[in-house]
C-alpha cells in the first residue's frame, strides 16, 4: 500500500480544489433549507454545484465517477435521506420535506488535485434523535482529526470517533470508511471510523485524508438499495455523515474544506 505525501506545489493546488468545494456545498446547503417555505427537488442541489464548480474552473469529482467495478455515479453531488448513509443518486421527483435530515457528499477537481467533503443538514424542524445525531456525528469528527498527526497511527482517530459515537448512545457504520485523497477521488489507505488506539497504519506530514464518520441510531450494519448506489441502514433507523479533507502536519492536522456549513 502506497499513501503518496503531496508537494507545496499540490497542496496550494488542493486549497484551491477545497474552497470551490465549501463554496458550491453551501450554495446547495443554502437551497436545501428553502425546502420549509417551498418544494425544492434534490436534483436542484446537483445543477446549483454542478455549475458552481464549473464556473470557477473546476471539475464535479463524483459525475461519471467508478472504481471499475460499478456504473458510473450519474450526478455531482450525493443526496441522501434519513436512513441514506451514502451515494444518494439527486432525482427530478424527489423532495426534500421539512424534518428531513440531508447528508450531502461532494468531491471536486482542480488543477489536477481532488477534495472530498460531507455535511449534515436538517431541514426545518427535525426530531431531537436527529438533532442529537447530526451534533454527535459533527464532535466525532472533531475528535478524530484532534488526535492526527505525523507519527499518529491510524487507530487513535479511528478510537476517538468510536468512543464519542458510543457514549452517547450511537453506533458507527463498519461497512464504509474514510479514505486517502488528493491525486484522486479515492486513494489508500482506508480509514475505519473504529479502532484501537496506537494501532494502524502510521500517519506522516504531507498526507491528504478524507475523514468521514458515518454513524447511525441503533445499527452499524449497512444495505445497498435498488439503485445500487445508496447505502441505508440496515434497519431503517436515522444516520450522519460529516466529512473533511485534511492535510497532516508535524503538530496535527490543517483541515483543507474548513467552512463548510449545516
Amino acid at each position: 500500500m502506497k499513501v503518496t505525501r503531496k508537494t507545496k506545489e499540490e497542496v496550494v493546488m488542493l486549497k484551491k480544489s477545497g474552497k470551490i468545494l465549501v463554496d458550491a456545498m453551501n450554495l446547495a446547503v443554502d437551497h436545501a433549507k428553502k425546502a420549509v417555505d417551498k418544494t425544492i427537488f434534490t436534483m436542484e442541489l446537483d445543477e446549483i454545484v454542478e455549475k458552481y464548480i464549473r464556473d470557477n474552473g473546476g471539475v464535479p469529482a463524483f459525475l461519471h465517477y467508478s472504481d471499475g467495478g460499478s456504473e458510473p455515479f450519474p450526478a455531482s453531488i450525493c443526496v441522501s435521506i434519513n436512513d441514506e448513509i451514502v451515494h444518494g443518486i439527486p432525482k427530478k421527483d424527489v423532495r426534500i420535506k421539512e424534518g428531513d435530515l440531508l447528508s450531502l457528499d461532494l468531491g471536486v477537481e482542480y488543477g489536477g488535485m481532488f477534495t472530498d467533503a460531507a455535511t449534515t443538514v436538517m431541514i426545518g424542524e427535525v426530531s431531537e434523535q436527529a438533532k442529537k445525531i447530526t451534533e454527535i456525528t459533527r464532535k466525532s469528527l472533531s475528535a478524530g482529526i484532534a488526535k492526527l498527526r505525523h507519527g499518529a497511527k491510524l487507530g487513535d482517530y479511528g478510537a476517538a470517533v468510536d468512543e464519542i459515537a458510543t457514549k452517547n448512545g450511537f453506533v458507527t457504520v463498519k461497512g464504509l470508511v474514510g479514505h486517502g485523497v488528493g491525486h484522486a477521488v479515492h486513494e489508500p489507505p482506508q480509514i475505519p471510523n473504529y479502532g484501537e488506539k496506537n494501532t494502524g497504519f502510521k500517519i506522516k506530514e504531507g498526507m491528504v485524508l478524507a475523514l468521514e464518520p458515518m454513524l447511525a441510531v441503533s445499527d452499524d450494519r449497512i444495505s445497498l438499495g435498488d439503485d445500487e448506489f445508496a447505502f441505508t441502514t440496515y434497519n431503517g433507523c436515522l444516520s450522519a455523515h460529516f466529512e473533511h479533507t485534511v492535510l497532516i502536519t508535524k503538530k496535527g492536522c490543517e483541515v483543507i474544506t474548513d467552512g463548510i456549513k449545516s
